[in-house]
This record gives C-alpha cells, structure tokens and sequence, in this order.
C-alpha cells in the first residue's frame, strides 16, 4: 500500500506562485512514478504533469512552462511548483502513485492522494 497526502493548496491571486506538496509513505516514488492531475466540479479528472523513474517529465499544454514537477527521494516527497496561475486553474489537485502504464492516464495510477484545493482569483 501506498499512502499519499497532499497539501499546500489554497486561495492566492492570478500570477501568484503556489507549491504543492505529496508525501507518501508505505512505498517509494523510486518505484512509483508521481503524477499529478486536477479536476474541477463536472468534469474528468485531467492530466497536470508527471515525472518517472528516470526523472523524465511530462506536462499538459496547458500548464507547460509554468509548473514544474520535481521529487525528493529522501523525504519521499513529490511537489508540483506552481508558477503564474491562471483562474482556470482552479481545481482540486491530487498527486498520484503509478507501477506502470501511460502517465497521463487517470487509469494507470494505483494510488491517490485525498486533494488540495487551489483556488485562482482573478
């Protein structure tokens, strides 16, 4: 099992920076792969970035260029650097844990974190 938890969400302006945290315990991002993905209210849970075993990465267009995600394999923390937000941006973020399979699909991922809201006023 792998437990995931996120934080640092919250109610910040457009262009303003936020960095979200995902601690994981019971299994390592040195064998699951981190995801990130946000979904607002009606829609389906989309894909925000990834990073791999290999410290490959991977982003939506959408947040490519200002997001950036990283991991500390020592605290086993992965982050999601949120630079120049956008209102729609705003959703509830999760950071996921994945064996195998495509990154940018939901499906792929094994675990899930509970959420973090991020709120982006305009």
């Amino acid at each position: 099992q792998m437990r995931l938890v996120e934080s640092g969400g919250g109610l910040v302006q457009a262009g303003d920076s936020l960095r979200l945290s995902c601690a994981a315990s019971g299994r390592t991002f040195g064998t699951y792969a981190l995801g990130w993905f946000r979904q607002t209210p009606g829609k389906e849970r989309e894909f925000v970035a990834a990073l791999d075993w290999s410290g490959d990465t991977q982003y939506s267009d959408s947040v490519k260029g200002r997001f950036i995600v990283s991991r500390d394999e020592v605290k086993n923390i992965g982050y999601l650097q949120m630079n120049n937000l956008r209102p729609e941006d705003t959703a509830v973020y999760y950071c996921a844990g994945r064996y195998a399979g495509e990154a940018t699909l939901p499906v792929s991922y094994d675990y899930w974190g509970q959420g973090t809201r991020v709120t982006v006023s305009s």
